[in-house]
C-alpha cells in the first residue's frame, strides 16, 4: 500500500509543460560542484577577512577611498583623475610564485561628488599595502569674498540749483559744493 502514490503518479498523465522534474537538473547545472567552497564554504573566511577590497567614505569634510594593492608595488600602481572620475590601475607583468605563473591588472573607476574639485586630489600608500585617495570637500562659505566698491569722479546730485558733491569727504569736514553753470 505504500508504493500505492508512487504507482499512481507513473500512471497519470503529463502536461506537455510541466517542469518540475527538471528543477534538479537546473539545479545542478548553475552549482559549480568543482568548487573548492562548494564542499568546505567556511575554508577561505580568513583571506576574506585579511582582503578588505575597497571602502568608500564621504562625509561633510572629505571624500575617501581606502584601497587594497597589497600585491602591488608602488611603481605598478597609478592614480588619476579623468572627466571628473579618479582611475586607480594596478598592472604587474607575469611573476612566479609557488603554484606557477601569476599576473595581475586591476582599473577601478570612482565618481568624484560634487563639492570637490579633482584638482585638489591626494593619495598615500601605507607599508602594509593600503592606497587611500582623499579629495577635500569644498566649504560653501570660502568661495564668497567680498568685493569692495571704488568711486570714480564725483557723483551729481540734482536739486533746485544742479550742485555736484566731490568724494571722499575728511571727517569733521563736509563735502565741497560747487555750483554747475
Amino acid at each position: 500500500m505504500a508504493l500505492l502514490p508512487y504507482i499512481a503518479d507513473l500512471i497519470r498523465p503529463r502536461r506537455p509543460h510541466d517542469f518540475t522534474e527538471y528543477a534538479d537538473l537546473i539545479t545542478d547545472m548553475i552549482v559549480d560542484h568543482s568548487s573548492p567552497r562548494y564542499l568546505r564554504p567556511w575554508r577561505n573566511l580568513s583571506t576574506l577577512q585579511r582582503d578588505i577590497g575597497s571602502t568608500i567614505k564621504s562625509d561633510k569634510d572629505k571624500f575617501q577611498i581606502n584601497l587594497d594593492v597589497q600585491h602591488f608595488s608602488p611603481d605598478e600602481i597609478s592614480v588619476k583623475t579623468v572627466n571628473n572620475y579618479i582611475v586607480v590601475e594596478g598592472k604587474h607583468e607575469e611573476k612566479k610564485d609557488e603554484h606557477g605563473f601569476i599576473s595581475r591588472q586591476f582599473k577601478r573607476r570612482y565618481a568624484i561628488p560634487d563639492g570637490c574639485k579633482p584638482e585638489t586630489v591626494e593619495s598615500k600608500l601605507s607599508s602594509d599595502g593600503v592606497l587611500t585617495i582623499l579629495v577635500p570637500k569644498m566649504s560653501e562659505g570660502k568661495d564668497e569674498r567680498v568685493v569692495p566698491i571704488t568711486h570714480t569722479g564725483p557723483v551729481r546730485r540734482k536739486g533746485q540749483d544742479e550742485e555736484i558733491v566731490e568724494n571722499g569727504p575728511e571727517e569733521g569736514k563736509t563735502p565741497a559744493k560747487k555750483k554747475r553753470r
